[in-house]
């Protein structure tokens, strides 16, 4: 049998598909991963995915592509599968991916649904209210047919060492950008930060893209290892992985450190659902005020001046949840 499972979204999406995609492959000859180009370094980590093929659909991401009958069409023509599991988050219609599926050749199709699909799924699924995008994700597949194979958690391949970039002896690792800007705490916060885990005696790394090295060496100073745009996915996975603890918001190395087994102290925006988006299957710390006015806008930009969710969270507060997460270790 020849399966595939499709997230559209992002990095940290498709890590949270993980999962979903070892149930499947549990049972499946051939794993195809189909994502957008951000989720796609997150496939190729994924274990239990053979092929990975990247495509942008019109209906997804943050600068999403005209629609091009021309580039469906070649997609189409790409797709081999007997079964497909469409993965989505809980606002979102898998109908449109449905139909290019359907149009593929593929005869089996799976997904959650509230909205009526026609001849397009052959499972319409609910999930439960209020479930983890992960524990989403595994329901929905073994709804398919394809039950959890081991204990579901986020898992990666085996990252690389990673010594030359780290150095020797503990460290933690603090992440101060986002996927989006209402997700990010302040730079001056993480700067703070920074400063206040170097004097309680923590060796820090500052990590981000290679569009964040301004960032990065703004936060890291004088107190802290600056890896800004030093690493790509697996890189990460490693730095992350030789952590004591991971410092970031709700993006993508959040899911990328619980996939590797590290503690997380999570600066979370509620402009999604913490329930739904936390870090999952590790200890963790949740920081920001759940109840703020932005809660569940989905906002990109913080509606609310001053950004109150994260920034009244202060550094001290972070250094003593990295403590608590140390302390339990």
């Amino acid at each position: 049998m020849k399966a595939l499972v499709t997230r559209l979204d992002s990095f940290g999406d498709v890590l949270l598909a993980g999962p979903a995609v070892r149930a499947v492959a549990a049972r499946a000859d051939h794993v195809t991963m189909l994502c957008g180009a951000r989720g796609a370094p997150a496939a190729h980590l994924l274990p239990g995915v053979d092929e990975v093929l990247v495509w942008d659909a019109p209906w997804g991401g943050f600068q999403p592509p005209a629609v091009d009958r021309h580039d469906i069409d070649a997609l189409a023509d790409r797709i081999d599968a007997d079964t497909a599991l469409i993965l989505t988050s809980f606002h979102q219609s898998p109908l449109p991916t449905a139909l290019v599926l359907r149009l593929a050749g593929v005869r089996r199709i799976a997904a959650d649904s509230v909205d009526y699909p026609g001849s397009l799924l052959d499972l319409r699924h609910q999930r439960a209210p209020h479930a983890h995008e992960a524990e989403a994700a595994l329901d929905l597949a073994e709804a398919a047919g394809f039950p959890r194979p081991d204990d579901g958690r986020l898992r990666v391949r085996t990252p690389p060492r990673t010594d030359d970039l780290t150095g020797p002896g503990p460290y933690v690792v603090l992440h101060p950008g986002a996927s989006v800007p209402a997700r990010a705490w302040s730079p001056d916060r993480a700067a703070e930060a920074v400063r206040e885990l170097a004097a309680a005696g923590h060796r820090v790394l500052v990590t981000g893209g290679p569009g964040e090295r301004d960032l990065t060496a703004y936060v890291a100073g004088g107190h802290g290892t600056d890896l800004g745009g030093r690493t790509e996915a697996p890189e990460l996975s490693g730095v992350l992985a030789g952590a004591s603890v991971v410092v970031t918001g709700n993006t993508a190395p959040a899911h990328l450190a619980a996939a590797v087994g590290t503690p997380v102290v999570s600066l979370f925006a509620p402009v999604v659902p913490a329930e739904r988006w936390r870090p999952y299957g590790v200890p963790y710390v949740l920081l920001g005020d759940q109840d703020a006015p932005c809660a569940d806008s989905r906002a990109r930009d913080c509606p609310v001046p001053g950004h109150p969710c994260l920034n009244t969270v202060t550094a001290t507060d972070v250094a003593a949840a990295v403590e608590k997460l140390l302390g339990e270790a």
